[in-house]
């Protein structure tokens, strides 16, 4: 099915770099960016529901990140909870649903009940659903899809069985989400690192050489005029679209 056109995406996704260059350029220690990245978070939610984005998913920590220096993992690890046990609260006062989507299975029990808690408090609420992808990889969300899907269905390993890919969707770890119709990298880099391999197929790609602590509510509206530009065609030609545009205002 072809996502409706919109001038504002109905789903972003943010891989949110630059924490520690932000630091490291103002002689602050690593993590005085990742707190400052605390903040960047806030304002983007609220751009976001100020713009009309009903799914914001941020890229805060990866199934790679598990590489990093053992006492910056841990300081992470730490902030985290503590932005769980300040912000959920927060968040559901405010309307907004709270998921997070990785393998949370590594993170030790304290962070693992307030992610539980947080999704429970909040899953009623409607004004935007924040998702948080922490130790969460493309590669694993797809493996993982597969492994569930073929539990499930054990006769489709069957040698005359097609899988057809859109069998797999309602077992990847954002299938309560629309797919994301804009992806922002800040930091400069322009990868999707392992983020969203899948849901990203044709979803529109936005980078800036901002750093994320530095990233806010205009740097929110930047990126968004520049998707509402793109001509999304979704494999047609940009004769189809005008033709179905044309026929939508008739019948309008």
């Amino acid at each position: 099915m072809i996502p409706e056109s919109r001038t504002v995406p109905r789903h972003v996704a943010i891989i949110m770099d630059g924490n520690g260059r932000w630091a490291n350029r103002r002689l602050l220690p690593r993590v005085a960016g990742h707190r400052r990245g605390v903040e960047a978070v806030r304002a983007s939610v609220k751009a976001s529901i100020e713009q009309g984005v009903e799914y914001l998913t941020l890229f805060a920590f990866s199934s790679e990140n598990w590489r990093r220096p053992a006492d910056e993992v841990s300081i992470l690890m730490e902030l985290f909870a503590r932005a769980l046990e300040q912000e959920v609260a927060k968040l559901h006062k405010n309307g907004i649903r709270f998921r997070v989507v990785g393998d949370t299975a590594r993170f030790d029990r304290r962070i693992r009940d307030l992610v539980s808690d947080g999704e429970l408090l909040t899953a009623a609420n409607t004004r935007l659903t924040l998702t948080i992808a922490a130790n969460y990889g493309g590669r694993w969300d797809i493996a993982q899809a597969a492994r569930a899907y073929f539990a499930e269905h054990p006769e489709a390993l069957a040698e005359d069985r097609v899988l057809v890919p859109e069998a797999l969707e309602p077992y990847l770890a954002m299938a309560y989400a629309p797919e994301p119709d804009l992806f922002i990298r800040t930091g400069g880099e322009q990868r999707i690192s392992n983020f969203l391999l899948w849901q990203l197929a044709y979803t529109e790609l936005y980078f800036t050489d901002l750093l994320w602590p530095d990233f806010d509510a205009a740097a929110l509206d930047a990126a968004i005029e520049s998707y509402a530009t793109r001509e999304r065609r979704y494999g047609r030609t940009s004769e189809q679209l005008q033709a179905q545009t044309e026929m939508q205002a008739q019948d309008a």
